[in-house]
């Protein structure tokens, strides 16, 4: 296990936000929250420092339990979506339900 930099604890405000977040992506997120005991909030915060300084958040063990948890929630999105993706109306979010419904049975 890698020993964490001994850094000084800093003191900051948070707020709360209404972010809204692709339904697939989120289950994944609060998965790996979960498996690494923190919050949606904490894991956010995290990923968003080191992206900001240009490193990779996630290690080789988190990357692969990341992939697993695309899996599961069948989340089939990539960097390459980033900004590509449209909200689904509200019939377009029925048929898909549907759609989704007489797949797995």
């Amino acid at each position: 296990m890698k020993k964490r930099r001994e850094e000084p604890i800093r003191v900051v405000e948070r707020v709360q936000t209404g972010v809204r977040i692709e339904k697939r992506l989120l289950k994944v997120l609060k998965a790996l929250a979960e498996y690494h005991d923190l919050t949606v909030g904490d894991l956010l915060e995290g990923i968003v420092l080191h992206a900001f300084d240009g490193l990779c958040p996630f290690s080789k063990e988190s990357l692969q339990r990341i992939r697993e948890f695309k899996r599961i929630y069948n989340l089939d999105l990539d960097a390459t979506a980033s900004h590509r993706l449209i909200e689904a109306s509200s019939n377009e979010k029925q048929k898909a339900s549907k759609r989704r419904t007489a797949a797995k049975q």
